[in-house]
């Protein structure tokens, strides 16, 4: 049973509120860690513009590639729902490895205090509320209802299975976990 999320690019209206919530949840100090990202992406030409925004996360792959790249094996994912872990203590820092983790995920999950050699850090689909039935933390934060997270079984069978949105790229070999529904721009004129 793989947990993932579920994108909703025509609904973010790029208020940040999940990336806010997802910090002051798990206490992430001011600074360069972000495990949640939201990137403005804008198209055309003035006067017809248009902007979408795109969640970034860890994506929880089915085949994560940062996993094989730890020299220290301090990342792992647990066989019962797919979550892509890591531990801290085991972690040597990034300086140490010279980021070998962020430099294999395709969606640059893995994320680096601002602190001397610091310990990899990222989502872990607020692991600790799943034990409580309560879905993630951006989940619950966004006003939108942009996000939504489960099973990925769950999460087809609600709202398809595209993995499509603008600027996003499934990476087939890494097989992230997460369902997509893309931005339509209008059409010009």
């Amino acid at each position: 049973m793989q947990k993932g999320f579920y994108f909703d690019q025509s609904r973010c209206t790029g208020c940040f509120t999940c990336a806010v919530a997802c910090k002051d949840w798990h206490d992430t100090p001011a600074g360069p860690a972000n495990w949640i990202r939201v990137q403005a992406l804008e198209e055309g030409k003035f006067p017809n513009t248009e902007l979408s925004y795109l969640f970034k996360s860890c994506f929880h792959c089915a085949q994560p590639t940062c996993i094989k790249a730890c020299p220290v094996n301090a990342i792992t994912k647990r066989a019962e729902d797919g979550i892509v872990i890591v531990n801290r203590e085991t972690c040597i820092g990034g300086e140490k490895c010279k980021y070998a983790c962020r430099k294999a995920c395709r969606y640059e999950a893995p994320q680096f205090g601002a602190e001397p050699n610091a310990k990899m850090q990222k989502c872990d689909l607020c692991l600790e509320r799943w034990g409580e039935n309560k879905k993630p933390i951006c989940v619950e934060a966004c006003p939108m209802r942009a996000l939504d997270a489960g099973t990925m079984d769950e999460l087809k069978a609600k709202y398809g299975s595209r993995q499509e949105a603008i600027n996003f790229t499934y990476v087939k070999r890494m097989e992230p976990s997460v369902v997509l529904k893309s931005k339509s721009y209008r059409k010009k004129r």
